[in-house]
């Protein structure tokens, strides 16, 4: 840059007559010059106000007769070498990119879901900070790369403005993602408390209202510095091509109010974060009684990720608040020193983004953090109930572990609820033969076969379930069912049977109630409705 250092107005060498000079061993037509209001600068150059060509060997133009120069070179090309902000600036490119892939990984480890959704916590609250921090290094790889333009050009042109347009853009990206780290740690807290008990903190009081109204108060203050910054004229920022062009024109717009102000809505962000650290340690950690207790307890239950966010945060604000008061270290000063832009302006937002990263390998994915926490007042609630649980394998060992299909598993429902022949046909087989559970095991356990009041016992809850063998006699029922009774019987003994018991219906009554019960089709069932 030392060839702009100075830039003044000087006169045309006389050249071989008077409507002829000479320039760098070449020779210009005088009149076609001023005619087309050309000037001769101290730095090589010859600008118009609206176009400007370089002088100098191996970039020497020719001018032709109608004014037009032929085989030239702008003074805004990239024609310098790279220089210390190129270098470093390239460094820097390549650390955000990496970060980007760090970030893509912490994106897709804490943006999983495991649980169902819930409407009081969606999932994109935890993603913000993650997606906040690609904007982040999105901005400031642009801004890095155009850094290398700004060393090459020879006269300065864009690439100072953009480069230093997606550093300001960089600036408020950066505290949001500081914001929504802080909040969505408030939010977590939340979660944790009311996960065992969801009515434990009610949503209409102070604690509730609070947390509803404090980001729409960060991302005010955010927009109000997105708006005092961006849309803007930065055409002044390019005026440095010598330096009391600089001093003139670019410097009182660097430090105009409106830089001013930018600074003073990120330093009022900073704060409202600081405010809503305060507040979710408030609610959701132990209280703490007395001054210097709450102050000690504030730094206690603070994170150690925010224990360097917050001071690295401020240290950025602080740096835009002198830029906006002091040229000399602002990044729109072509001359500025590197170390203090990029140590203050660039070192103090890498580390926040490695503190982000490093964070996010350490922290659980929270619902799994959440299934865990369960899962541990699970067994504590069965330890104090006394309930031991199997483990997974028990039931593989132990189970039927064949896969039924759907005719299957629908036909087991229908023998669970009951209904249907087969039904009918187990019922009556296992009340029939003595299918007793608790009589069979208590007989077997002495050893003695079931007595005539068991059997008794069972022909009664028979009789119960089947109401159609009432008309059998007792004799016949105490010898055992029959297919067909009256098989092998002569009518008269039907006859006496009947007429022998006591209490009896009559002989007509009894033979046709036998034959109509006997003698009937089975019920057939053509639905659930029929059971």
């Amino acid at each position: 840059m030392a060839l702009i250092d100075t830039r003044d107005v000087l006169a045309f060498p006389a050249g071989d007559n008077s409507s002829d000079t000479l320039i760098k061993s070449v020779h210009y037509n005088l009149t076609t010059l001023k005619h087309w209001n050309y000037t001769y600068y101290s730095n090589d150059t010859f600008s118009n106000g609206s176009r400007c060509y370089l002088l100098f060997e191996r970039y020497t133009p020719y001018l032709l007769q109608n004014g037009t120069f032929r085989n030239s070179t702008s003074c805004y090309s990239p024609i310098s070498p790279m220089g210390t902000r190129s270098i470093v600036g390239i460094v820097y490119a390549c650390i955000f990119a990496f970060s980007i892939v760090l970030t893509l990984i912490n994106l897709r480890k804490h943006g999983r879901l495991f649980l169902p959704t819930e409407k009081r916590f969606k999932a994109v609250g935890r993603r913000w900070q993650w997606y906040w921090m690609l904007a982040v290094a999105t901005f400031a790889i642009i801004s890095s790369i155009t850094d290398v333009d700004v060393d090459r050009y020879y006269l300065p042109e864009l690439p100072i403005v953009l480069a230093n347009f997606f550093w300001f853009l960089m600036l408020p990206a950066t505290m949001a993602a500081v914001w929504e780290s802080v909040r969505h740690w408030g939010s977590w807290q939340e979660r944790q408390m009311v996960d065992p008990n969801p009515f434990l903190l009610r949503q209409d009081d102070r604690r509730g209202k609070v947390e509803f109204y404090i980001p729409l108060v960060f991302y005010f203050f955010f927009w109000l510095n997105f708006f005092m910054v961006i849309p803007r004229s930065w055409s002044p920022i390019e005026k440095q091509r010598s330096p009391s062009q600089a001093a003139l024109i670019a410097k009182p717009s660097a430090t105009d109010i409106r830089f001013k102000l930018a600074a003073f809505f990120l330093l009022c962000s900073w704060l409202t974060v600081v405010y809503s650290l305060r507040h979710s340690i408030k609610y959701y950690k132990p209280q703490n009684r007395g001054l210097f207790n709450r102050f000690f307890g504030f730094i206690r239950y603070t994170p150690s990720k925010f224990m360097l966010t917050l001071p690295l945060s401020l240290g950025m604000v602080a740096y835009a608040i002198g830029c906006s008061f002091d040229f000399s270290i602002s990044p729109l000063n072509l001359e500025v020193d590197l170390g203090t832009m990029y140590g203050w302006g660039w070192g103090s937002v890498t580390l926040i983004l490695a503190v982000h990263e490093i964070g996010g390998f350490f922290d659980p994915n929270e619902d799994r953090e959440l299934i865990r926490q369960r899962r541990i007042r699970g067994a504590e609630i069965d330890q104090e109930m006394g309930i031991t649980k199997k483990p997974h394998w028990w039931s593989r060992l132990h189970g039927d572990n064949r896969e039924l299909g759907v005719h299957e598993r629908i036909a087991r429902n229908v023998s669970e609820v009951g209904g249907g022949q087969a039904t009918t046909r187990g019922i009556e087989s296992n009340i029939e033969m003595g299918n007793m559970p608790a009589s069979r095991t208590l007989s077997e356990s002495h050893g003695e076969r079931p007595g005539r009041g068991e059997l008794d016992a069972v022909r009664l809850a028979a009789n119960l379930l089947f109401p159609a063998n009432n008309g059998i006699p007792s004799s016949e029922r105490r010898d055992g069912f029959r297919d067909n009774p009256n098989r092998g019987r002569s009518p008269g003994d039907a006859t006496a049977g009947a007429s022998s018991q006591p209490n009896h219906r009559s002989n007509s009554s009894s033979t046709q109630a036998s034959g109509a019960t006997l003698g009937a089709q089975p019920q057939q069932i053509r639905s659930m409705l029929d059971v």
